[in-house]
């Protein structure tokens, strides 16, 4: 199946979405030129439709992404991932929340490397996930990034300026 590149200037930075006809494999900030296009340029229905709900998101009128999204891990990665979709929008839990929510506070370490393996950012939303003396600890996009996003979801979620 091919895969189609296409970019998206965010009010946070230059963003790489891949894609194919069915879904949404890679959403990632680019932050050099080494991360532009490594496949066949052009954009799919569901990549358009990904584009719309992001300028919704960050205009504040979206909460939750619809489109399909694919992202190649084991059972324990998928249900990692799973999980984070189940993060409300405007809310954050620890990383041992994360792995109590997995069944066994011992896979914390696997949980927390395996958010950082997530490769679809922001549908996905592994920058609800934080310490657990509610400090922001690592990003793939930038610990900024987190905090912007964070800021952004409380603000449109509870009316209030900031969160840190």
């Amino acid at each position: 199946m091919d895969i189609y590149y296409t970019y998206y200037e965010s009010p946070i930075g230059l963003l790489k979405m891949g894609g194919t006809d069915h879904y949404i494999c890679e959403l990632s900030f680019v932050d050099n030129t080494e991360q532009l296009v490594h496949g066949e340029p052009g954009i799919s229905e569901v990549m358009h439709q990904c584009t719309e709900q992001l300028i919704e998101f960050f205009n504040g009128n979206r909460r939750e992404f619809n489109v399909p999204i694919a992202q190649d891990g084991t059972d324990f990665q998928q249900r990692v991932w799973g999980e984070l979709l189940d993060i409300p929008y405007g809310r954050t839990i620890s990383y041992m929340d994360l792995a109590k929510r997995l069944g066994d506070p011992k896979v914390i370490r696997a949980a927390a490397s395996t958010n950082g393996k997530n490769k679809v950012a922001i549908i996905v939303p592994c920058h609800r996930v934080i310490g657990s003396n509610s400090a922001l600890t690592g990003y793939a996009g930038g610990l900024w990034r987190k905090r912007w996003l964070l800021e952004h979801e409380f603000k449109i979620a509870h009316g209030v300026q900031t969160l840190f």
